[in-house]
C-alpha cells in the first residue's frame, strides 16, 4: 500500500513522545483541519437535520451519518479533545452543538453501541465540564444499555441484525461499552451497573481468547443455557484470524477495566494482549497494523491507522499500571509519531479528516484504506494522554 499524504513538520526520530513530535505544531494542525471538517459538514448536509456527524469519505464524498449509527459520537469527541487542549470557546461552542445532537440516543435499546456513541461526546463533556445534564444522560445510557444484559449467558448483546447467523452475538468491540456503566456506578452508587460490566469482562475473557490471547471478533450464546454455540471473525480475514482493530479493542477494554476495578485479572489480560500485538512477527516495523494479522495479502494488504491509534491510546494507559510501562509508553510514542509523520492527511484535503489509511470491513469491501471518525478520535486521545508523564 502506497502512503500519502504525509506531513513531516515536527517529527524527529528518538526521545519522548515530546521530542519526536512536536504537539502544539500537530494540534495547531488539528485544529485547522478541523474547521475544514465543520465547513464540509454543512456543505454535506444539504438540509438533511437528521446527518448529524461525518464518519468517512465514501464514493469522493463526505458520507455524514444519524445518531443512530454506531459512530456519531467520534466527532463531537473529537471537538471536545480540541476545547481540552486549547480551552477556546469555539471549541466549546461545537463540541456542545455537535454533542446535543446525539442525546435522543440515550433511550435507543435496540443497540450496544452506547458507550462510543454517548461516553465518546458526553462522557468526554462531563470530564471537562461537570454539567448535571451530562450526567443524567450517561446514567439514562447506561440503564438502557443494561437492558441487554443476559444473566444466563452473562454477556450484553452486541447485534440484533443477522439473526439467521447468530442468536446471541457479543462482539469484542462491547469491550468499550463498559466504562459508561462503571461511570454510572460511580455517579448513583448503585451496583448494578458495575456488575454487569464485571460480568461482561469475565465471560468475555473467558470464550472471547484463543491461548495466545489473540481474539475471536464475535462469539455467539445459547441463551438457554449460556453456552457458546461457535467462533466468528466477521470483519477480519478467517474466523480463526486476528482481526487487529478487535486485538485494539481488547487491549484498550482491559485496561479500562482494570482501572476501574484494580482487578489483576484484567491488568494481565491487557498486558497479554500488548505482548501478542507487539511481539507479532507480521506487525509492520511503523508498528501500524494491517487490518488482519493474518492476512493473506500481506504486505500488499491494507493497513488500519484506526488500529494503531486504539492500540497507541491503550498502551499509554497500560503504562501507568503495569512493570512493562517503560516499553509500552515507547511503543506507544513510536505508534503516534509514526501515525503524525506517514498517515496525516495535507491539511484542505479530505473534508477536514485526520488520519488517512483505516479499514471498515475488508471482508465486505467497506470503507477500506478510508479516513475514518474514530481513528481521529483515538489519535487525538492518543496524543493528549502521550503529553501527559
Amino acid at each position: 500500500m502506497r502512503l500519502i499524504g504525509s506531513l513531516a513538520i515536527g517529527v524527529l526520530l528518538q526521545g519522548s513522545l515530546q521530542a519526536q513530535v512536536k504537539l502544539p505544531a500537530v494540534l495547531a494542525d488539528a485544529e485547522k483541519q478541523t474547521k475544514v471538517m465543520l465547513q464540509s459538514v454543512s456543505a454535506a448536509k444539504e438540509g438533511k437535520a437528521d446527518l448529524v456527524s461525518p464518519r468517512t469519505i465514501e464514493n469522493g464524498k463526505l458520507k455524514l451519518v444519524t445518531s443512530r449509527d454506531w459512530t456519531s459520537g467520534f466527532f463531537p469527541g473529537v471537538l471536545w479533545f480540541l476545547y481540552q487542549y486549547t480551552g477556546k470557546q469555539e471549541w466549546l461552542t461545537q463540541a456542545k452543538a455537535y454533542t446535543a445532537n446525539i442525546e435522543r440516543e440515550k433511550t435507543n435499546a435496540g443497540t450496544h453501541d452506547m458507550g462510543f456513541k454517548i461516553f465518546c461526546s458526553f462522557g468526554t463533556g462531563y470530564r471537562l465540564t461537570n454539567d448535571a445534564a451530562y450526567k443524567d444522560i450517561i446514567i439514562q445510557s447506561a440503564k438502557t444499555l443494561s437492558t441487554r444484559f443476559n444473566p444466563t449467558v452473562g454477556c450484553i448483546r452486541s447485534w440484533d441484525h443477522h439473526k439467521e447467523v447468530w442468536g446471541f452475538p457479543v462482539i469484542i468491540d462491547n469491550m468499550m461499552n463498559l466504562e459508561l456503566l462503571f461511570e454510572a456506578t460511580k455517579f448513583t452508587g448503585d451496583s448494578s451497573f458495575y456488575k454487569i460490566a464485571v460480568s461482561h469482562a469475565n465471560t468475555t475473557m473467558k470464550n472471547h481468547f484463543r491461548p495466545d490471547y489473540s481474539s475471536y471478533h464475535v462469539i455467539d450464546y445459547d441463551t438457554t443455557t449460556g453456552a457458546v454455540v461457535k467462533k466468528n471473525t466477521h470483519q477480519g480475514y478467517s474466523h480463526e484470524s486476528a482481526w487487529s482493530r478487535g486485538q485494539a479493542w481488547g487491549l484498550y477494554g482491559y485496561t479500562m477495566c482494570y482501572r476501574y476495578t484494580k482487578n489483576p485479572i484484567y491488568l494481565q489480560q491487557a498486558e497479554h494482549i500488548a505482548a501478542f500485538i507487539l511481539n507479532h512477527p507480521r506487525l509492520p516495523k511503523d508498528l501500524v497494523p494491517y487490518y488482519d494479522f493474518d492476512g493473506p495479502d500481506i504486505p500488499n494488504a491494507p493497513r488500519d491507522a484506526s488500529a494503531a491509534a486504539v492500540i497507541a491510546s491503550g498502551l499509554y494507559e497500560l503504562a501507568g499500571y503495569s512493570k512493562n510501562g517503560k516499553r509500552y509508553r515507547t511503543t506507544a510514542d513510536k505508534i503516534v509519531t509514526n501515525l503524525t509523520r506517514s498517515y496525516r492527511s495535507p491539511i484542505g484535503e479530505n473534508f477536514g479528516f485526520l488520519l488517512l489509511h483505516s479499514t471498515g470491513s475488508k471482508p465486505s469491501n467497506s470503507e477500506v484504506d478510508v479516513p475514518l471518525n474514530y481513528a481521529d478520535y483515538y489519535y487525538l486521545e492518543a496524543l493528549l494522554r502521550g503529553k501527559k508523564k
